[in-house]
């Protein structure tokens, strides 16, 4: 089959209100918003300073490296949950069940940030705020089976209303070459959607650095040998994630759901 390109998804902005997610008895309600993390969090979370998983006591080595990242110290210490470089916050006072239902909540919030969404891909970036919960005093009304749906449908309804949209990945590439292919090498990297970031001459050879789409780099190599008859050569320096330009926005997704076998437009259950 052809190669498959993971892009992101991730929010631009806070959920402007919080959204209810209902368990399908109806005798749960939780209420969540989500606001894209801040570049200190992020770059932390890079750097492997701030450690994913779930927080279940005190910790005040993870506290000191969020509020260092610039977090109130109030909301760091409700963290509760970091993984793939997204955050789940509970922000609710005085619930008396929660302790019974966070796990479930947990579950769901890292479910939903494999899965996001816009297309089904995974999350990155997103705060999950837990704003209040109205629960059943019995716990046999609020199992797996009415929680999953409710916290599924409030996360993915505020996400949303979030200014949602696709990242894709990015690599930074080297390529060097005789000086006489500088041109050739150049008009190959603006062909892939391309942007030339540096480039020098080193004797006889020039070296360009460019970062392009992964989207677009499926035959870059053969591409590159016919450009530079054979001489040139490239390696790989670095991989993130940038946001997808708008006008492929849209096209992209409705690739990726359609491979998926996913409706259209799909509604929230």
């Amino acid at each position: 089959s052809p190669p498959i390109v993971v892009y992101r998804e991730t929010i631009t902005k806070p959920s402007v209100q919080q959204v209810e997610g209902k368990s399908p008895n109806k005798h749960n309600k939780l209420y969540f918003k989500v606001e894209p993390l801040s570049e200190e969090l992020i770059t932390a979370l890079k750097e492997g300073k701030i450690p994913e998983g779930r927080i279940k006591k005190k910790n005040p080595e993870l506290w000191e490296v969020l509020d260092a990242a610039g977090m109130n110290s109030k909301e760091s210490r409700k963290v509760r949950d970091i993984f793939n470089g997204n955050m789940l916050v509970d922000a609710t006072r005085g619930i008396v069940h929660i302790g019974e239902v966070i796990e479930m909540v947990m579950d769901m919030f890292e479910d939903v940030m494999k899965s996001g969404p816009i297309a089904g891909e995974p999350c990155t970036q997103v705060k999950v705020s837990i704003t209040d919960m109205k629960l059943h005093e019995d716990a046999i009304h609020r199992g797996p089976a009415q929680f999953y749906p409710a916290v599924r449908m409030g996360i993915r309804g505020s996400m949303s209303i979030a200014n949602p949209l696709i990242y894709e990945p990015i690599q930074t590439m080297r390529f060097e070459a005789p000086t006489e292919f500088m041109g050739e090498i150049s008009k190959l990297i603006a062909n892939k959607r391309g942007q030339l970031l540096n480039m020098t001459q080193e004797g006889e050879t020039v070296v360009v650095i460019g970062k392009l789409p992964v989207a677009e780099m499926f035959g870059l190599s053969s591409e590159l040998r016919s450009a530079t008859g054979g001489r040139g050569i490239s390696s790989l320096v670095d991989q993130n994630f940038e946001r997808l330009p708008g006008e492929l926005q849209q096209k992209i997704i409705r690739q990726i759901r359609d491979r998926k076998g996913l409706k259209l437009v799909e509604k929230e259950e």
